[in-house]
């Protein structure tokens, strides 16, 4: 591997996320009016910066630990005219204890627990009293040929989305909007993933990069792609509780 080979360059999100569910997802949000928006895990801060830009008024936070990501987050504040009210520092998620009106989580739950269940009880402690947080989580649903040997154990052990909102709701969180990732999404977000390896192999002999990239998608196309899925779901704290 070398430096020069690209770093997340051919996605706009880290995640299944399109530019119609992400444009809806703001507005969703943006018609909440929160004052303070908190973005654990938040990567490169894309969806954080966009909420930024359509609450005029907003107060936001976007922690992760990857500097190469919050570098790329700083300055697409800057590009949207958002930075003075959008910020962004490397600070572990489960450290945070400022609640927000709005939370956003999308694929690291982890940094709260295990388990979604355990997650849930660290997410919604940063979330106010009438507030929403939106999770992003990976599911497992096996929708058709499934070669196990070439499957992830984490995968496997993914809740279904019904699994997921099951536990949201005994988490005391009531289920505002639930939708998940489509194919189109789903092959974006590989396909994106990938782009760096492949796009640096074509001008490049490199073993262990091209090692790299076939197995990916060997395991993404003949291991999980009939049973990954990604749900969103966006989940309101209740106000008395």
């Amino acid at each position: 591997m070398t430096d020069a080979l690209g770093f997340y360059e051919h996605l706009t999100f880290n995640a299944p996320l399109s530019e119609a569910r992400a444009d809806a997802l703001v507005g969703r949000l943006a018609a909440a009016a929160p004052s303070t928006v908190l973005d654990v895990g938040c990567g490169w801060g894309e969806l954080l910066v966009r909420v930024g830009a359509a609450c005029p008024e907003v107060s936001a936070l976007g922690v992760d630990t990857e500097e190469r990501h919050l570098e790329r987050a700083r300055s697409r504040a800057v590009e949207l005219a958002v930075a003075d009210r959008v910020r962004f520092e490397n600070r572990p998620g489960d450290q945070l204890t400022e609640p927000a009106d709005v939370v956003i989580c999308i694929g690291s739950s982890h940094a709260f627990g295990d388990t979604a269940a355990e997650a849930l009880v660290g997410l919604r402690k940063l979330v106010r009293p009438g507030g929403r947080l939106v999770l992003g989580e990976g599911t497992w649903e096996v929708r058709g040929p499934v070669e196990p040997e070439l499957v992830w154990d984490d995968l496997v052990a993914l809740p279904s989305v019904a699994g997921l909102v099951d536990v949201a709701v005994e988490a005391g969180l009531r289920p505002l909007w639930i939708e998940t990732a489509n194919e189109d999404e789903l092959f974006a977000f590989e396909s994106g993933y990938l782009a760096d390896l492949e796009e640096w192999l074509v001008h490049h002999d490199d073993a262990a990069v091209r090692s790299r990239a076939d197995e990916h998608r060997r395991r993404w196309l003949h291991g999980y792609r009939n049973a990954f899925g990604f749900a969103y779901l966006t989940l309101g704290v209740p106000a008395l509780s």
